[in-house]
């Protein structure tokens, strides 16, 4: 059964964003994602101090130069620092995409869904938010917590991102249609909570280990092994609860995607936590280490796609 709440008056036009915004934003999701994978691979390149200082890259000079004692270590951090250029671009192409869904949703007659654009705006305050944190890590000698607060506060702009996404494809804000008892909606956040804790823990585990992001760092007094092993715990709950939750949507059988998108989570969430056992008994190769964070990623976009799908926004119930 499904409940509704706040019907509004019947609009004639689309209460959804076009498709060109929503692939402003896909566009933004990519990038965000794209860019905690780049920081791996400074990191696992011992690459962190490769621009020593911020926002120069060294003294008197905003690229790399020559005398630099950094080597090729310089070009990847250099690079890392670029990318962070296209995310300002995609950042304002959001607003102003978000700017230009609002004066079509006022010349329609469509409500004005102010949450569209506030979420719009997190990108842009996001990467100017790392960039400010970029420079810390830098003047810290990339302490380990300043190196993980990076991937921490990636992880809640891409969930804002996701959410810009799954909100911009609903066709308006109310009324709100629940396709599932409130069991499954409760267990669909647990999971997102679960991921979140994994993702901590990871960035502890790293924290702990041998990829500092440069020889000299300094690493957290935490056993790495420990930190692992409850690491791994963790992400066996959330397989677990990963196919609690299919299991019942097998047996409610909704309408939309929260099943198929639940199975390719469990898909995902496999992969990776096979990824994660091979480093750990193979010492923690590089290439297994940016993969795993490839992994993390995508894990976290997966699991915030899910409680979207387990209503809908604007449509009457049977619509």
């Amino acid at each position: 059964m499904t409940t509704t709440l706040d019907a509004p008056a019947e609009v004639s036009a689309s209460g959804r964003s076009p498709r060109w915004v929503r692939g402003v934003y896909i566009a933004n999701l990519v990038a965000q994602a794209g860019i905690v994978v780049t920081g791996a691979v400074v990191r696992i390149s011992e690459s962190g101090l490769g621009c020593p200082t911020w926002p120069e890259c060294v003294d008197g000079s905003i690229t790399p130069t020559s005398d630099q004692a950094e080597s090729w270590h310089k070009f990847i951090e250099f690079g890392n620092r670029t990318l962070t250029g296209i995310l300002v671009v995609l950042a304002f192409v959001a607003i102003l995409a978000a700017f230009l869904d609002r004066r079509r949703r006022a010349r329609a007659a469509l409500p004005a869904r102010p949450v569209l654009l506030v979420l719009a705006f997190i990108p842009l305050l996001g990467t100017v938010a790392q960039a400010v944190l970029g420079g810390i890590t830098v003047l810290t000698g990339l302490h380990p917590l300043s190196v993980g607060s990076h991937l921490l506060l990636s992880m809640l702009v891409i969930a804002s991102v996701v959410a810009l996404v799954a909100r911009s494809g609903d066709e308006g804000d109310r009324p709100i249609t629940w396709l599932v008892p409130a069991p499954a909606r409760v267990l669909s956040w647990v999971l997102v909570a679960v991921s979140a804790t994994v993702v901590v823990l990871g960035v502890i585990v790293t924290g702990s280990g041998p990829h500092s992001g440069d020889a000299s760092a300094e690493r957290l007094d935490i056993d790495p092994r420990t930190i692992s092993w409850l690491h791994a715990d963790v992400v066996l709950l959330f397989i677990g609860l990963t196919v609690g939750l299919l299991v019942a949507l097998s047996i409610l059988r909704p309408s939309g995607p929260a099943l198929s998108r639940t199975w390719l989570l469990l898909i995902v969430s496999l992969l990776q936590g096979t990824i994660g056992y091979v480093q750990y008994f193979t010492g923690v190769p590089e290439v297994l280490v940016g993969l795993h964070v490839l992994g993390a990623t995508l894990v976290w976009i997966a699991t915030l796609f899910i409680p979207p799908a387990l209503r809908t926004r604007g449509l009457r119930p049977g619509a």
